[in-house]
């Protein structure tokens, strides 16, 4: 899994450097939303939402609309009618995509998915088609600093984490999607600086492309998250060094 994750990571530090800001804050502000509609705006009380609002602040969006976007999902009216869409496709090589979408208008967003997958040398699939390769499990990305990875590793097991991975300086922790608020807040009790946690999707199977068909593979989740409707992007590829390096 480390060049899923490495590319996560990349994308990260790419996202704070980036001009697309904007277009950054207007996903996080629909995630914000979702969550306050379905669990209600009181952070305490609902994790996704607590999730959702450090990943904006992670990425330097003003307190001010955090709040608003909490208020427009809580306000009875005004806010976006947003749908939460899982659409699933193929790129090159056969690699297995899943998109997570958040759109008030269904016909529009199909369109642009299926228009980006064909665009990136993919195509749309059906329903289904490539769903059942991932996992849904929670992430924990933690900076050691001084801290010993493996007493890390220890406090994340003992509250509930599936797998640990040290790479690179970061420590992953894996969890079962319910034990996410578990192992979060018992590394927090320890002091431990939890640098990004979320639901995420993991393949249960990884596939290695040649180095141009991994490019094109990148290129086409890159075309898709740069979509205004679309979420996050999951693939099954894994991907060398070098091909990261070349994006990165």
């Amino acid at each position: 899994m480390s060049g899923h994750s490495k590319w996560a990571q990349i994308k990260r530090q790419k996202g704070a450097n980036d001009a697309k800001r904007g277009a950054m804050f207007t996903k996080l502000a629909r995630e914000i939303q979702v969550a306050a509609r379905e669990g209600g705006g009181d952070p305490d009380m609902n994790f996704r939402l607590r999730l959702a609002i450090q990943k904006a602040r992670d990425n330097n969006m003003p307190a001010e609309n955090i709040k608003r976007s909490i208020e427009r999902a809580t306000g009875g009216g005004g806010g976006e009618q947003l749908q939460e869409i899982t659409y699933e496709g193929y790129g090159p090589g056969g690699a297995a995509i899943l998109v997570q979408a958040l759109t008030d208008n269904r016909n529009r967003t199909v369109s642009d998915v299926r228009s980006a997958f064909t665009r990136g040398g993919g195509s749309l699939g059906e329903s289904g088609s490539v769903a059942w390769l991932f996992e849904p499990r929670g992430l924990i990305v933690v900076n050691p600093g001084d801290r010993d990875p493996d007493e890390i590793a220890l406090t994340a097991i003992d509250a509930g984490a599936e797998d640990v991975k040290t790479e690179d300086g970061t420590v992953e922790i894996y969890t079962q999607p319910n034990a996410l608020e578990r192992v979060r807040e018992a590394l927090l009790a320890q002091n431990v600086a939890v640098e990004h946690a979320e639901q995420t999707y993991l393949p249960s199977t990884t596939i290695e492309l040649n180095d141009e068909q991994a490019t094109q593979v990148l290129k086409l989740i890159e075309r898709l998250e740069d979509l205004d409707d679309v979420q996050r992007v999951f693939s099954n590829v894994e991907f060398s060094d070098a091909v990261l390096a070349g994006v990165g």
